[in-house]
């Protein structure tokens, strides 16, 4: 489990504690001996998004934009 760290140390080396976090270590932040926040590397492994990478997966009714009142009224007639 990583250390606590206090929010005013934390303030005064901050710099020093994110190289730490960029480098992977987890960083606890506390306030009064009590955990506040955590900070966690961001994971980097994430693709891209490319554009019509669904195109063929995605499925969207015709009548998806019909005004709620007539679906509501479609649904009270049933």
């Amino acid at each position: 489990m990583p250390d606590l760290i206090n929010v005013h140390d934390f303030k005064t080396h901050y710099s020093n504690y994110l190289d730490k976090v960029a480098s992977g270590q987890e960083i606890l932040l506390g306030k009064h001996g009590k955990v506040v926040a955590k900070i966690v590397p961001l994971n980097q492994d994430h693709q891209p998004r490319t554009p019509g990478s669904l195109k063929g997966k995605v499925w969207v009714s015709d009548d998806f934009d019909i005004p709620m009142n007539t679906l509501w009224d479609v649904l009270k007639a049933k």
